[in-house]
């Protein structure tokens, strides 16, 4: 069994070896997803699916929490109205999918599958809101949508992905910024206290914002490799948007006034996070509050009488605590162990013939591989105090990879050592000014991630050109 045990690790390269295809090896042996049959889609098989619909279900709850209603849009977007906002069209243009036959019929008009839903809900407010009581229209669209991606990757970067897309619609641009700030706060919270990931907060510059936004504000995660993620995004329309549609209403004294916009998302992107933040060359790491299976119990020589039985009752004590499972199928107990390392179930229970002589278990840590022996009569307690070590554990190795993985420069010369020879994030302060930020780009690859809420001055200067510095910025090669 040994030898079959080294082959079901060996189907991972390690990713000091070849990062890209160690991310690839996970996605596919812990059979999270399946290619489509259209480049660049994918399949998400049960368990990858499993772990999405938790992420879903709580930040599902959190929108709902915080006074937001689920909606649902059409997925075709008529060419004339995805026309209307000029900045939005032009940042989009490049990866829109068009719709031109219905059946054996020529379209009159082509149908953009939606790339994004900004206006189909525009439309809609300019058709709905009337009155500053109509006011505020907090919506929110759980859907799927398509950017025909030149290069792809599952969850990373797909041509068709899931996802949220918040619209909202508000009297005035305190209200709305109000909105903008919040949700990007829903969105850390999510990522560090559930998915274990910690994120610098921010705004986008204005080369990297949203087409068609005022600002950008943004969660960025530090993957294994040394490169960023963007993980979730909230964006402040101003009226931009409510004056291309004509999104008006009457305020309290009789006055006509634009209504001020926000939108913000996450996606399945956020499973890439997860795996490149967590996981190992053994392979994925699922942090406990969004596992499908938070402990799976094997059991040791379960032919031999009452086995099996002990192990049922173990589960059906457990279910109400934590979401157990158990493996009652014929492999070998080594081939489970490493089958459960490979999907990353937080904890497993072993239970065998000497286990139930000394009425105990064995608690197995996926994150630290460590063992413990627990009595049963202290397994209530100990296995859900245990689930949370983990998560926490999870949590401070990525925020001290973080904080290893982030450098203060203050030269050109600097900015480029550190990149190329550790990565990470980089501090620097910048001038402000769009050349900067372009030869930064060129030059070393990396782009500016966030200009973090909590300033602090490096220098007096920019990292590029000498000048006058304006800010810190995060900077960082990038998914």
């Amino acid at each position: 069994m040994g030898k079959k045990n080294k082959d079901f690790v060996e189907k991972i390269t390690a990713m000091e070896d070849d990062f890209a295809q160690w991310y690839t090896d996970v996605v596919k042996q812990a059979e999270l997803v399946d290619y489509g049959q259209v480049r660049g889609t994918m399949i998400m098989k049960p368990y990858g699916y499993a772990i999405w619909e938790n992420i879903k279900n709580e930040l599902d709850r959190k929108i709902k929490e915080t006074g937001h209603s689920n909606v649902s849009f059409p997925l075709f977007i008529p060419e004339s109205l995805l026309q209307k906002e000029k900045d939005h069209v032009e940042g989009f243009a490049p990866e829109v999918a068009w719709v031109t036959h219905g059946g054996e019929d020529e379209l009159v008009e082509r149908l953009a599958i939606r790339p994004t839903s900004e206006v189909l809900f525009c439309d809609y407010y300019s058709k709905n809101i009337h009155s500053y009581r109509d006011l505020p229209k907090l919506y929110n669209q759980w859907a799927n949508v398509v950017r025909w991606e030149k290069t792809t990757r599952p969850f990373l970067r797909s041509s068709e992905f899931h996802w949220q897309e918040g619209h909202t619609a508000h009297a005035t641009k305190g209200d709305a910024e109000h909105e903008t700030n919040r949700m990007l706060k829903e969105y850390a919270d999510l990522a560090e206290k559930y998915l274990a990931i910690p994120v610098y907060r921010g705004r986008k510059t204005e080369r990297e914002k949203f087409a068609g936004a005022e600002y950008t504000l943004t969660i960025e995660a530090l993957m294994h490799d040394g490169k960023a993620l963007q993980s979730g995004t909230s964006h402040y329309f101003g009226t931009g948007f409510a004056e291309a549609f004509d999104i008006t209403y009457l305020d309290e004294n009789g006055d006509s006034q634009f209504a001020h916009q926000t939108s913000w998302g996450v996606s399945t992107r956020i499973m890439g996070a997860l795996i490149m933040v967590h996981s190992d060359n053994r392979g994925l790491v699922v942090p406990p509050r969004i596992a499908p299976t938070q402990a799976m119990i094997v059991p040791i020589a379960q032919h031999k009488e009452g086995v099996l039985d002990k192990a049922y009752d173990l589960r059906d004590q457990l279910k109400d605590l934590v979401r157990v499972d158990i493996d009652a199928s014929d492999k070998m107990p080594g081939w489970k162990f490493n089958e459960y390392e490979m999907k990353g179930i937080p904890v497993r229970i072993e239970f065998g013939p000497k286990d139930i002589e000394k009425e105990q278990v064995v608690l197995a840590r996926r994150d630290t591989g460590e063992k413990e022996f627990v009595p049963l009569t202290e397994l209530e307690e100990r296995l859900p105090k245990l689930l949370e070590e983990v998560q926490q554990n999870l949590y401070d190795q990525a925020l001290k990879h973080r904080e290893d993985m982030t450098t203060a420069v203050k030269s050109f010369n600097e900015f480029k050592e550190v990149l190329e020879n550790k990565g990470g994030f980089i501090k620097a302060m910048w001038c402000g000014e769009d050349a900067c930020e372009e030869k930064i780009k060129e030059e070393t690859s990396a782009t500016s991630r966030c200009i973090p809420e909590e300033q602090e001055s490096i220098s007096d200067t920019c990292v590029c050109c000498g000048k006058e510095a304006k800010e810190l910025v995060y900077w960082a090669k990038a998914y």
